[in-house]
């Protein structure tokens, strides 16, 4: 059964919110970086503009994930990620916003040195209280690992008296005090948005591809694809993990999505498309490819990707425009989620890729 996007609008709004982002992000063509690309017409929807600190997805996914805190009276919020975490940047600014204490647990590979640069200095800024940990090079921390230490912390704070709210990296799976998958939630909704402005602009999207990290992005993408727009296929491009496992995450959501909306959609693996050829040396390790990715689409079309998600995601575009993958005809939305910060702390293995030595 198909939706219209005021059918899925209504049932969004079952969901307690709360309002963050600006809203509808920009979406134009990328008429020279089609013509440079030489394949299918490029647009990008810019959620990197969202408006919460410097922009991303997960200030959409944060309305929702408030909403959810404060209607369950919480005063502290635990959430993880990666050292230089644009989640958790956004979440400790979206708590603070709204009068809540955020507590972040932070993953530093060992041989990486936690400088006040980035989204940590943001971090700093924004006074969380950071708890660091040690992380294997180039790879995410197991959910499990991340959400035991969180455990941790909201055992301590609930005997301090406090109400902690626990949330997985990212908003995405169902774990922690959140009991719907309200990142995935918020990408539905995000669909919707982007149908509208694609069909005023005179057209439905064939593909939709972005990067993808913990599965909340994508999986609401498919939902939202797979109950307005089924022609249209959601193409997630992997920052960190093998296809394999992360796809299975990725249905997980989907499908607890898809319950959450009462949509009856019956969510199935061949929805959901992951490449994972794009990782490179592993999460958020800078290469050559992704600082000419970087450069190239800055000079071509004035748009700043970050280091570790889009510049990535843009990889896998061109690579898949190279190989076949899409029609000429094909319309191709590119969905900017954000990230721009964690280019600062990456400067020295931009510099040193980008500028010729004497």
């Amino acid at each position: 059964m198909a939706y219209t996007t005021r059918d899925v609008l209504d049932r969004a709004d079952r969901f307690p919110q709360v309002d963050i982002i600006h809203r509808p992000t920009p979406f134009r063509k990328l008429d020279r970086l089609s013509a440079r690309f030489g394949g299918p017409e490029i647009y990008v929807k810019r959620d990197d503009l969202t408006g919460l600190a410097f922009g991303g997805n997960k200030s959409r996914k944060l309305e929702f994930i408030i909403g959810d805190m404060l209607e369950k009276k919480a005063d502290v919020v635990v959430t993880w990620g990666s050292l230089q975490s644009n989640w958790c940047m956004q979440a400790a600014a979206a708590a603070r916003t709204f009068g809540l204490k955020p507590i972040l647990v932070l993953f530093r590979p060992a041989e990486q040195a936690a400088t006040a640069d980035g989204n940590v200095l943001l971090d700093i800024l924004l006074d969380a209280d950071l708890r660091l940990m040690t992380a294997e090079k180039g790879k995410i921390i197991k959910a499990r690992q991340a959400m035991e230490a969180l455990e941790g912390i909201g055992k301590e704070l609930r005997g301090q008296g406090h109400k902690p709210y626990l949330v997985p990296v990212g908003g995405s799976l169902v774990r922690g005090d959140m009991g719907k998958p309200l990142g995935a939630a918020s990408y539905v909704v995000a669909f919707a948005e982007l149908l509208e402005q694609t069909r005023a602009a005179g057209f439905e999207p064939d593909y939709v591809i972005h990067a993808t990290g913990s599965g909340g992005t994508q999986a609401g993408l498919v939902v939202g694809a797979k109950s307005m727009c089924p022609r249209c296929r959601i193409v997630g491009i992997s920052v960190s993990d093998p296809k394999g496992p992360f796809s299975d995450d990725v249905l997980e959501i989907g499908r607890a999505a898809d319950a959450a909306f009462g949509l009856g959609l019956d969510v199935m693996p061949d929805d959901v498309v992951v490449f994972d050829e794009y990782l490179g040396a592993g999460y958020g390790i800078v290469d050559k490819a992704v600082a000419e990715t970087i450069r190239q689409v800055f000079q071509t079309e004035g748009i700043v990707l970050d280091p570790v998600y889009t510049a990535k995601a843009m990889i896998g575009l061109r690579d898949l425009i190279k190989t076949g993958f899409f029609n000429p005809t094909d319309k191709v939305v590119f969905l900017h989620t954000g990230g721009t910060p964690a280019l600062f702390p990456h400067r020295e293995k931009l510099f040193e890729f980008l500028v010729k030595k004497a």
